[in-house]
């Protein structure tokens, strides 16, 4: 199936989540979805198989981008997890003013976790990402969005997310953020994300 604006917002809506329709035309009243890669199974890839979205209005008139990015963490942090609980994935769902625009690792804007959000505790170092409803979590984790590699892009994600949602491409993360900072001009600095499976688009 072909990732447009209507199968993500039907997608989105589906699940009872808000989509934001801009109603006042105010402009950049941005949704943000993250599609992860269902097709997997949960094996770690490695790769940046997953999609990132935005779509918004200007003009009255509907924008859509989608970029590939991954979110999951990469090899590295899964097998060797910061957390003494296991390393963090985040549960599919939808965050109400989650992020907000920041320093990542106090280095450069991107957006970073500010309310907290739910993720799943992988902690057996096998390669394959553990969902198991029991281990899920609740907090302020660091799961920012950002960029890997800052001069051209990443083909392997490695130590890029630890948990994050990470651009594959420095190009389309600043295309984004550029974006967000139009958004945060007119509707403050608060950012809605929202994850679901690509399985999910009908």
């Amino acid at each position: 199936m072909s990732l447009t604006l209507d199968t993500v917002k039907k997608a989105v809506v589906s699940k009872g989540y808000k989509w934001f329709e801009d109603r006042s035309n105010k402009g950049y009243d941005v949704n943000i979805v993250g599609i992860r890669n269902s097709q997997t199974n949960n094996e770690v890839t490695n790769h940046f198989d997953d999609t990132l979205t935005i779509s918004y209005k200007v003009d009255g008139e509907w924008k859509f981008h989608s970029w590939p990015a991954t979110t999951d963490p990469g090899q590295y942090w899964i097998e060797n997890p910061i957390s003494k609980d296991g390393t963090a994935i985040l549960v599919p769902g939808q965050y109400r003013g989650s992020h907000k625009i920041g320093l990542h690792q106090g280095k450069y804007e991107a957006l970073r976790q500010q309310k907290p959000v739910k993720v799943y505790r992988d902690n057996d170092r096998d390669l394959e990402y553990d969902t198991d409803e029991d281990t899920i979590k609740e907090g302020i984790y660091g799961i920012n969005i950002h960029r890997s590699n800052p001069y051209d892009q990443s083909y392997y994600v490695n130590k890029w997310s630890a948990g994050c949602q990470v651009f594959k491409k420095v190009a389309d993360f600043h295309e984004f953020m550029d974006i967000c900072r139009k958004a945060k001009d007119i509707w403050g600095n608060s950012f809605s994300y929202t994850l679901i499976e690509s399985k999910e688009l009908v």
